[in-house]
């Protein structure tokens, strides 16, 4: 039987700001700024002209789009403080962008490194994932879960009706009652 209850946190769009990434790239490549809350409701491809969707789409598989990405606000905070009284478990989709496994490692390392490595979950299909609660920015990834899933805020998601949402990591602490 388990001490602690546990947390499988996501990472992109959760702790890690790849939609930053997105746009950094689009920007520089395109010559046109795109801001975050033009984005309500949709991803970055949708939001582009249709012959530009597939580039957009091939930005996580470049083997530089996973390092260095900026943490979200509260993240390592909140993390810290789940910390004290949780078992905490990173749990990112990084089977679809194998170019990706070695900087999240780094990333997850430098920016949590109170977090176990052995705590790091590398997979496809999060359902596979044994814990009490998920926090991720995509639904999809509660279908088959057995925990409670808590939808974290992000401009694709806005307009998504969620069970349980978290809009940022200051909602995340009031929801545990840290």
């Amino acid at each position: 039987m388990r001490e602690k209850q546990r947390i499988a946190i996501d990472m992109d769009e959760v702790v890690a700001d790849s939609l930053g990434r997105f746009l950094a790239i689009y920007e520089r490549e395109y010559g046109e700024r795109i801001e975050r809350a033009s984005l309500a409701g949709r991803h970055l491809f949708e939001a582009v002209p249709i012959e530009r969707r597939d580039a957009v789409r091939a930005y996580p598989h470049r083997e530089e789009f996973f390092h260095d990405l900026d943490v979200i606000e509260g993240s390592v905070e909140v993390v810290r403080e789940l910390n004290e009284r949780y078992e905490i478990f990173f749990a990112t989709a990084a089977m679809e962008y194998p170019n990706s496994f070695l900087p999240k490692y780094h990333w997850l390392h430098q920016h949590f490194p109170f977090v176990p490595w052995r705590n790091f979950i590398y997979c496809g299909d999060k359902s596979a994932v044994c814990a009490d609660f998920l926090i991720d920015d995509h639904s999809r990834n509660f279908t088959g879960f057995r925990g409670q899933g808590l939808l974290f805020s992000a401009p694709h998601n806005l307009l998504e009706d969620a069970p349980v949402r978290v809009r940022d990591w200051a909602d995340v602490r009031r929801r545990f009652a840290l």
